[in-house]
């Protein structure tokens, strides 16, 4: 059985949109796009990402998310380990507009409701899916207590506008801190898992 983790970068306010260039995700106007792009290449955060995702993951995002990926990164230079791994993992996409064949390879349309598609690759496969960006995934994941671990770069910085991880109207979740440490950029990587209590 594999485990949902989601890996996020995060204002202290909770914003979610557009981290690496300012082009990224401008929806409803937002202009402060790139904010967390400076921090990116830290060392600490790096090898955090690494052991998160673990040897045996795939890669698990929206229509959005899995779009920017694949403008952006089949056209790095190589060497890049990260260009490399994104590449040739294997990639489950949940959206309703887009049909295959998809074009970036071993990318996987999910049929259906993302929420049930992704609760079903959860009892199939036994390596992580690793969730990044993909917002609207993530909230609908949420509700039906899929994720099974949130590992959120928190940068020091408030925004005061932007897409949040979390919605007004989530469900009440409790979380458990099972790890943290902080990047010499002062970004605070806080890892979470549901906690019954």
């Amino acid at each position: 059985m594999s485990k949902v983790v989601v890996i996020e970068h995060l204002t202290l306010d909770g914003v979610m949109q557009g981290p690496a260039r300012p082009d990224e995700d401008t929806r409803n106007g937002f202009e402060y796009g790139g904010w967390g792009a400076e921090a990116g290449n830290d060392p600490v955060m790096l090898k955090v990402l690494g052991a998160s995702m673990g040897s045996s993951w795939s890669l698990l995002v929206g229509r959005t998310t899995y779009e920017d990926f694949f403008k952006i990164w089949p056209n790095q230079p190589k060497p890049n380990p990260f260009t490399e791994a994104l590449n040739n993992v294997e990639k489950f996409v949940a959206s309703t507009t887009l049909s295959e064949p998809l074009p970036w390879r071993n990318s996987t349309l999910l049929k259906g409701d993302a929420a049930d598609a992704v609760a079903k690759l959860k009892k199939e496969l036994d390596k992580n899916l690793v969730v990044f960006g993909s917002g609207v995934l993530v909230q609908s994941l949420m509700k039906r207590n899929l994720i099974d671990e949130y590992v959120l770069q928190i940068h020091p910085l408030v925004l005061g506008k932007g897409r949040r991880l979390f919605l007004d109207g989530s469900p009440i979740t409790h979380l458990r801190l099972v790890d943290s440490v902080t990047t010499g950029t002062g970004v605070m990587i806080a890892t979470y898992r549901p906690s019954t209590c």
